[in-house]
């Protein structure tokens, strides 16, 4: 007897060998297709750039800065105006709301979050008195332009060119 006959799947990892057979009553394959299924469900979605768990937490955000100013767009589709409070405090930018569940008739899947949520962000240069807030089309966008000792504070560092100096 050789030892590849008790292996139940061929070098195809899912292509059964003609040994082991196709019966779909076989209780230890069904364990194996029944394991393969439930990991398969558990770590989809973990060879994005954040795993699976990065929309749990509320919306997503883009954060961009510039030598004057942060913006930060959050994506908050489903949400009006009224759903959301932006706060600044202490240098730290707080964005939050509740989306509220919607009720469903029958089963199904839902990708989509639901209920309360805040996100932070730290600021520690921005200049609240010129901030400003726009919503349109499910894109919150708060702009705070950048104090003027942290404009001041920039400086450019020159990228020297290895090629031009000889050893």
């Amino acid at each position: 007897m050789n030892v590849r006959d008790l292996v139940p799947w061929g070098r195809n990892d899912r292509d059964l060998s003609p040994s082991a057979g196709n019966d779909p009553t076989n209780p230890v394959l069904t364990l194996h297709r029944e394991m393969n299924r439930m990991f398969d469900d558990v770590f989809r979605g973990f060879d994005t750039p954040f795993g699976a768990m990065s929309r749990v937490y509320g919306p997503t955000l883009d954060i961009d800065e510039t030598d004057t100013e942060y913006r930060i767009t959050a994506e908050l589709a489903g949400l009006g105006r009224d759903d959301v409070e932006i706060v600044f405090n202490d240098g730290v930018l707080s964005i939050r709301g509740e989306k509220q569940s919607e009720k469903r008739e029958g089963r199904g899947i839902s990708e989509r979050w639901f209920g309360r949520f805040e996100r932070r962000v730290s600021l520690p240069d921005a200049d609240e008195s010129g901030a400003r807030a726009d919503f349109r089309d499910g894109l919150l966008t708060v702009s705070l332009p950048k104090t003027q000792r942290a404009r001041e504070k920039v400086h450019r560092i020159p990228i020297n060119d290895p090629s031009a100096t000889t050893h």
